[in-house]
Protein backbone atom coordinates (compact mmCIF):
# COMPACT_ATOMS: atom_id res chain seq x y z
CA UNK A 1 0.00 0.00 0.00
CA UNK A 2 2.76 2.45 0.95
CA UNK A 3 4.63 1.63 -2.26
CA UNK A 4 1.55 2.53 -4.34
CA UNK A 5 1.29 5.91 -2.62
CA UNK A 6 4.98 6.58 -3.26
CA UNK A 7 4.52 5.64 -6.90
CA UNK A 8 1.54 7.98 -7.28
CA UNK A 9 3.45 10.80 -5.56
CA UNK A 10 6.41 10.21 -7.89
CA UNK A 11 4.20 10.66 -10.94
CA UNK A 12 2.47 13.71 -9.46
CA UNK A 13 5.89 15.25 -8.67
CA UNK A 14 6.83 14.69 -12.32
CA UNK A 15 3.85 16.87 -13.23
CA UNK A 16 4.91 19.55 -10.76
CA UNK A 17 8.47 19.46 -12.16
CA UNK A 18 7.12 20.07 -15.67
CA UNK A 19 4.96 22.95 -14.41
CA UNK A 20 7.98 24.55 -12.72
CA UNK A 21 10.18 24.28 -15.81
CA UNK A 22 7.36 25.56 -18.03
CA UNK A 23 6.57 28.53 -15.80
CA UNK A 24 10.25 29.41 -15.31
CA UNK A 25 10.94 29.46 -19.06
CA UNK A 26 7.79 31.52 -19.69
CA UNK A 27 8.84 33.91 -16.92
CA UNK A 28 12.27 34.35 -18.53
CA UNK A 29 10.76 35.07 -21.94
CA UNK A 30 7.94 37.26 -20.64
CA UNK A 31 10.19 39.60 -18.65
CA UNK A 32 13.27 39.41 -20.90
CA UNK A 33 11.81 38.93 -24.36
CA UNK A 34 13.67 41.93 -25.78
CA UNK A 35 16.94 40.27 -24.85
CA UNK A 36 15.93 36.81 -26.07
CA UNK A 37 13.92 37.89 -29.11
CA UNK A 38 15.09 36.26 -32.35
CA UNK A 39 18.02 34.47 -30.71
CA UNK A 40 18.77 31.84 -33.29
CA UNK A 41 19.80 28.32 -32.34
CA UNK A 42 20.45 25.40 -34.65
CA UNK A 43 16.89 24.09 -35.06
CA UNK A 44 14.84 26.87 -33.47
CA UNK A 45 14.81 30.51 -32.48
CA UNK A 46 13.23 32.24 -29.52
CA UNK A 47 10.24 34.47 -30.16
CA UNK A 48 7.59 35.98 -27.92
CA UNK A 49 3.97 35.27 -28.81
CA UNK A 50 0.84 35.87 -26.77
CA UNK A 51 -1.46 32.98 -27.67
CA UNK A 52 -5.07 33.78 -26.80
CA UNK A 53 -6.33 30.43 -28.08
CA UNK A 54 -5.52 26.74 -27.80
CA UNK A 55 -3.43 24.62 -30.18
CA UNK A 56 -3.04 26.29 -33.57
CA UNK A 57 -4.92 29.29 -32.11
CA UNK A 58 -8.24 27.41 -31.94
CA UNK A 59 -10.91 29.09 -29.79
CA UNK A 60 -8.95 32.33 -29.82
CA UNK A 61 -10.36 34.81 -27.33
CA UNK A 62 -12.22 32.15 -25.32
CA UNK A 63 -10.26 32.68 -22.08
CA UNK A 64 -12.97 31.50 -19.69
CA UNK A 65 -13.85 28.43 -21.76
CA UNK A 66 -10.21 27.39 -22.18
CA UNK A 67 -9.50 28.04 -18.49
CA UNK A 68 -12.42 25.82 -17.50
CA UNK A 69 -11.22 23.11 -19.89
CA UNK A 70 -7.74 23.28 -18.30
CA UNK A 71 -9.20 23.02 -14.80
CA UNK A 72 -11.50 20.15 -15.77
CA UNK A 73 -8.75 18.09 -17.41
CA UNK A 74 -6.31 18.83 -14.59
CA UNK A 75 -8.80 17.51 -12.03
CA UNK A 76 -9.58 14.49 -14.22
CA UNK A 77 -5.89 13.64 -14.66
CA UNK A 78 -5.16 14.07 -10.94
CA UNK A 79 -8.09 11.76 -10.20
CA UNK A 80 -6.80 9.17 -12.68
CA UNK A 81 -3.27 9.30 -11.29
CA UNK A 82 -4.29 8.96 -7.64
CA UNK A 83 -7.50 6.93 -7.70
CA UNK A 84 -7.33 4.59 -10.68
CA UNK A 85 -5.76 1.31 -9.60
CA UNK A 86 -5.45 -0.42 -12.97
CA UNK A 87 -2.99 2.01 -14.55
CA UNK A 88 0.36 0.80 -15.81
CA UNK A 89 3.57 2.82 -16.20
CA UNK A 90 2.68 3.99 -19.71
CA UNK A 91 -0.61 5.40 -18.45
CA UNK A 92 0.95 7.05 -15.41
CA UNK A 93 3.77 8.64 -17.39
CA UNK A 94 1.46 9.91 -20.10
CA UNK A 95 -1.14 11.29 -17.67
CA UNK A 96 1.54 12.94 -15.53
CA UNK A 97 3.26 14.56 -18.48
CA UNK A 98 -0.04 15.77 -19.94
CA UNK A 99 -1.07 17.06 -16.48
CA UNK A 100 2.12 19.11 -16.18
CA UNK A 101 1.49 20.76 -19.55
CA UNK A 102 -2.19 21.30 -18.87
CA UNK A 103 -1.51 23.01 -15.55
CA UNK A 104 1.32 25.06 -17.07
CA UNK A 105 -0.82 26.48 -19.86
CA UNK A 106 -3.81 26.75 -17.51
CA UNK A 107 -1.84 28.97 -15.14
CA UNK A 108 -1.05 31.31 -18.04
CA UNK A 109 -4.66 31.44 -19.22
CA UNK A 110 -6.03 32.15 -15.75
CA UNK A 111 -3.45 34.70 -14.60
CA UNK A 112 -2.34 36.38 -17.82
CA UNK A 113 -5.31 35.83 -20.12
CA UNK A 114 -3.03 34.27 -22.74
CA UNK A 115 -0.38 31.57 -23.04
CA UNK A 116 3.24 32.59 -23.56
CA UNK A 117 4.72 30.76 -26.55
CA UNK A 118 8.38 31.20 -27.47
CA UNK A 119 9.87 28.24 -29.38
CA UNK A 120 9.84 28.81 -33.14
CA UNK A 121 11.19 25.98 -35.30
CA UNK A 122 13.62 26.93 -38.06
CA UNK A 123 13.40 23.67 -39.96
CA UNK A 124 9.64 23.70 -40.71
CA UNK A 125 6.88 26.28 -40.75
CA UNK A 126 5.08 25.46 -37.49
CA UNK A 127 3.20 27.54 -34.89
CA UNK A 128 5.25 28.91 -31.98
CA UNK A 129 4.93 26.73 -28.87
CA UNK A 130 6.25 26.25 -25.31
CA UNK A 131 7.40 23.58 -22.84
CA UNK A 132 3.81 22.80 -21.73
CA UNK A 133 2.82 22.16 -25.35
CA UNK A 134 5.79 19.82 -25.76
CA UNK A 135 4.86 17.86 -22.65
CA UNK A 136 1.20 17.54 -23.68
CA UNK A 137 2.26 16.20 -27.08
CA UNK A 138 4.80 13.78 -25.59
CA UNK A 139 2.11 12.49 -23.22
CA UNK A 140 -0.27 11.91 -26.13
CA UNK A 141 2.47 10.16 -28.13
CA UNK A 142 3.04 7.80 -25.19
CA UNK A 143 -0.71 7.09 -25.05
CA UNK A 144 -0.86 6.45 -28.78
CA UNK A 145 2.17 4.17 -28.58
CA UNK A 146 0.48 2.16 -25.83
CA UNK A 147 -2.79 1.96 -27.74
CA UNK A 148 -1.15 0.75 -30.97
CA UNK A 149 1.26 -1.60 -29.24
CA UNK A 150 -1.27 -3.35 -27.03
CA UNK A 151 -4.29 -3.44 -29.34
CA UNK A 152 -2.69 -5.52 -32.07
Amino acid sequence: MNNKIQTKLYFFSLSIFIVLIDQYTKYLIFYNHKFFLNKDFLFFKLDFVKNYGAAFNLFSGSRVFLSLISIFFSILLIYLIFRKTTLNSFDLYSYSIILGGTIGNGIDRIYRGFVVDFINLNIINFPVFNIADISINIGFIILLYKIFKYTR
